[in-house]
């Protein structure tokens, strides 16, 4: 630990360099009238890495890329884009990096090593835990850069959409420098703080909605096609059902938020009564039903705790069980 502590200080000396003269690159235009492109590096070249990078050439950037699978970077060089085989050129070739590969851990591994971070601001928009992503942002201090974690809230199609939210934790100084920048990949912006790891924080709890609303989704196209009806059939119904959902969040977070769970009307009790449908809807229509079973067993254990007669909500109270038990 203290090996690395000293290695992180003698990092952090070596770099004490004036970044401004990176932020731009001069060039000529054919008219010969002198203008500044900034320029920028983005990381990864996936579906997302691809519309990051795409949105900041149709924006004007010098864009510079790279991916592992190097191939990979072909139809982005043919629209305009610098591609580097090697990672420490990418990184060279502008003053800020944006970083969108799967993990932080292959982040870090990709970047191990690579000098060039030094005196950069690095923006990382890949997926991951907190812990994760404060030990990404030691890593990026140790190795010279300052650091912007980010999250970005919408599907490639959607980069560049004013309505797309991206938010992000860390160097507040990094985030007012590029937000122009940034606002090029979508119109909402938030700084949720200094903490590193606040956009990977709301990024999970956020997140979290999703993958049992697409079950869901799943589970009633499912039950639709026992009867020969197309999913698409159902869509209007299911946009105004998450609507209503989404009507009530706020009355959900007062409740959560002041642990008064009596407001919503919706009890446990109702949700637990239903369990017996859902064995029957499946019996009915073949559906695979199972991913139910931990939901289930969740109500079981909110009406033995006494929550029955309590709003939905009051659930969340054995979901934090484990955080009082470790206090």
């Amino acid at each position: 630990m203290r090996n690395g502590w000293r290695k992180c200080v003698l990092v952090r000396l070596r770099t004490r360099i004036d970044t401004r003269s990176r932020r731009v690159v001069r060039s000529t235009s054919r008219t010969g009238v002198d203008m500044i492109k900034k320029s920028v590096t983005v990381l990864g070249t996936g579906s997302m890495g691809s519309a990051l990078a795409t949105a900041f050439l149709a924006a004007g950037y010098r864009t510079q890329v790279w991916n592992r699978s190097h191939e990979r970077t072909t139809p982005l060089v043919d629209a305009g884009a610098t591609a580097h085989a090697d990672i420490a050129d990418a990184v060279a070739a502008s003053p800020v990096i944006i970083s969108c590969l799967t993990t932080f851990a292959a982040t870090r591994e990709s970047l191990l090593g690579v000098d060039a971070l030094a005196g950069r601001d690095l923006i990382t928009l890949n997926s991951g835990t907190p812990d994760r992503a404060r030990e990404f942002a030691h890593f990026a201090h140790c190795s010279g850069a300052r650091f912007l974690g980010g999250a970005i809230k919408n599907v490639p199609a959607a980069v560049g959409d004013p309505q797309t939210l991206l938010y992000f934790g860390g160097d507040r100084d990094v985030f007012d420098t590029h937000a122009a920048t940034l606002r090029i990949l979508g119109g909402d912006l938030e700084f949720l703080g200094a903490e590193p790891d606040l956009a990977a924080l709301y990024e999970s709890a956020v997140g979290a909605t999703l993958l049992p609303a697409l079950l869901g989704f799943l589970e009633g196209a499912a039950v639709l096609a026992s009867r020969g009806l197309a999913a698409s059939t159902m869509v209007p119904y299911s946009v105004k059902w998450l609507q209503m959902i989404e009507s009530l969040l706020p009355v959900l977070a007062g409740e959560i938020d002041d642990r008064d769970y009596t407001r919503l009307g919706s009890s446990v009790e109702l949700f637990h009564t239903a369990v017996a449908d859902d064995v029957r809807l499946g019996a009915e229509t073949g559906v695979d039903l199972s991913w139910h079973a931990p939901m289930h067993e969740l109500l079981d254990r909110a009406v033995t705790a006494g929550h029955g007669a309590q709003s939905i909500t009051a659930v969340i109270e054995l979901l934090k069980a484990r955080q009082r038990s470790t206090l």
